[in-house]
């Protein structure tokens, strides 16, 4: 009996093995195939034939140049349409107060709408030929025709163009019609709509055209002559206005487009090789690794709180006082050494961890720096979101659950969405922005120009702030597109009502031309790279202190100047 339960459980343990054996041989068997897989698509990575990688690359720098050249296109009408609309809500305005004479009276008023609206240039009055009658600014042009004859069964608004222009617009004239044989007229400036948005590969080969009408042509910018070309190896798009007669082209070769990824082809072949070798490696890695090894270690630093802020002040260039600062995170392994995001960012926002990481940067910076922000409340706290974020109202909850009884109000808070990576639901995030800014949080677009929205992201978003990259910021001394670009957006945010802040700001020369462009807040290591919270405050503290103080030192030197002033009266006087 007892040889019978010895024997039974000797081959219960010997079962017990070999299904240890087997299933240690469904591992191995697994991670095997695993590598296999592995192999073979290294080996098809390496043997495809270069042709299909030019196709797919000459397809996505197709795909890229129409997206931006549709942005182009966007810009142009949309600036255009703002244009008139202004134009004529001014006109119509003045048209109901009865300002519908050439009287020194009206002319007064005339010039005072010049002051009030930067995009005209002049105001005035023409009859039912066309003709000027009087325009303030004064000029020799009196009797000059610029408008199309009056008709009885025209339209009230009247459009035309004159020869003065400036980088490739025209000066628009926009009329109103009054009714007794003349009209009030008003001349836009071209600096409206002189802008060149776009890509450096594109700006120098693409021909922006904006027509209105009957073909009358108001804006007209390329070096690129396409007349005659092969209309196969064009990419054009045609942007048309919802509002007015209004029509964008924007059309360029492909061949232009392509060049953005002419190194790729000369890389491919190369590259080839390394991708095959580096997918070996990794195969190797995931196959003898321990499964979700790599996902545990980022949770379990998730959980130790390694991820912390840092930050990075926002300074007033005119003043030299503190806006604010924007919070970067770092991740602080435990043996101290820090990692910048670009290390693990991306990874963070593929696996998801990146809400729970930005809920706990908002918890720490409300904590670190709310004492501080309570006693400042103009200072801003600018947080950074990806577009993930901007799927579901939960980061609006987490803002509300984070901010809503700690120091720092809702007033302080900007949060920065970056055009880098597009917004799969535009109309989503346009409403989750709306949430956000009936709580008084400020939305600023970051990265502007270097993305997939180009400028079309802030007629569709509804931002609040503009933050300049720093490929532009570089070059600005010394690059005149740059110049112009910068130029253009500080124009575009001014007419928009919007805030603008420079980002990557390291030198001198950099903060001379932006304050001649008209930006006052920047960041960047000119000013102070980021820091801990603790560094932060001492910074915040300092320059607070030194911006008092030179106050102090320009009140004492006006008082001795006033004072100087009065003893010298006197002793004239006597």
């Amino acid at each position: 009996m007892k040889h019978l339960h010895i024997q039974s459980l000797f081959t219960q343990i010997g079962d017990c093995q070999k299904e240890f054996i087997h299933k240690q041989a469904c591992v191995l068997s697994l991670r095997y195939i695993g590598f296999a897989k592995t192999v073979m698509v290294a080996l098809v990575l390496a043997t495809t034939p270069l042709f299909a990688i030019n196709i797919i690359l000459n397809q996505y720098a197709e795909r890229r140049a129409v997206t931006e050249m549709e942005a182009m296109g966007n810009v142009s009408v949309h600036r255009a349409e703002e244009a008139i609309s202004t134009t004529v809500s001014l006109l119509q305005r003045l048209d109901r107060d009865n300002v519908q004479t050439c009287s020194a009276e009206d002319r007064v008023i005339f010039e005072k709408q010049i002051v009030e609206h930067g995009m005209i240039d002049a105001v005035g009055l023409a009859d039912a030929s066309g003709q000027r009658m009087c325009i303030i600014p004064d000029r020799e042009l009196a009797g000059m025709i610029i408008l199309p004859p009056l008709r009885a069964d025209g339209p009230l608004v009247g459009i035309g163009m004159l020869e003065r222009s400036f980088l490739g617009a025209h000066a628009a004239v926009i009329s109103w019609d009054l009714k007794n044989q003349t009209r009030l007229f008003a001349e836009v400036t071209p600096a409206v709509i002189a802008m060149d948005p776009g890509p450096e590969y594109l700006r120098s080969y693409r021909r922006t055209e904006l027509r209105l009408g009957n073909n009358l042509l108001w804006y007209n910018v390329g070096g690129y002559n396409s007349v005659g070309s092969d209309p196969e190896e064009m990419l054009t798009v045609e942007i048309a206005s919802e509002l007015y007669p209004l029509v964008a082209t924007v059309t360029a070769p492909a061949s232009s487009a392509r060049q953005v990824v002419q190194d790729l082809k000369v890389l491919a072949a190369a590259a080839c090789a390394g991708v095959a070798v580096l997918f070996v490696a990794i195969g190797v890695w995931f196959s003898w690794r321990p499964e979700s090894e790599a996902n545990d270690e980022f949770i379990a630093a998730i959980r130790n709180g390694e991820f912390i802020p840092y930050y990075q002040p926002v300074m007033d260039i005119e003043s030299h006082r503190l806006r604010g600062c924007e919070v970067l995170m770092r991740w602080r392994r435990p043996n101290g050494m820090i990692v910048s995001p670009g290390q693990f960012m991306a990874y963070a926002e593929n696996n998801g961890h990146i809400f729970d990481m930005t809920r706990h940067m908002m918890r720490v910076a409300a904590e670190e720096v709310g004492e501080l922000y309570g006693d400042n409340p103009d200072l801003k706290l600018s947080i950074n979101l990806f577009a993930g974020h901007f799927l579901d109202r939960e980061i609006v909850s987490d803002i509300k659950a984070i901010f809503e009884k700690s120091n720092i109000s809702y007033q302080q808070i900007v949060v920065e969405v970056t055009e880098r990576h597009p917004l799969e639901d535009m109309d989503l995030a346009r409403k989750i922005i709306a949430e956000l800014q009936a709580l008084g949080v400020r939305v600023a677009l970051d990265d502007v120009g270097t993305g997939h929205g180009g400028m079309a992201y802030l007629q569709k978003l509804g931002v609040d702030i503009i933050k300049i990259d720093k490929m532009f910021i570089d070059t600005i001394s010394s690059d005149d597109n740059s110049t112009t670009i910068v130029d253009s957006m500080v124009e575009l945010a001014d007419n928009l009502g919007m805030g603008i802040i420079a980002e990557g700001v390291e030198m001198e020369e950099q903060i001379e031309r932006l304050l001649e462009l008209g930006v006052t807040a920047a960041q960047g290591y000119f000013f102070a790279a980021p820091m801990p919270s603790g560094e932060f405050i001492e910074y915040a503290e300092r320059t607070e202190a030194e911006a008092r103080e030179r106050e102090r030192m320009a009140a004492e030197a006006a008082a001795a100047a006033r004072a100087a002033s009065e003893t010298a009266m006197k002793g004239a006087a006597a």
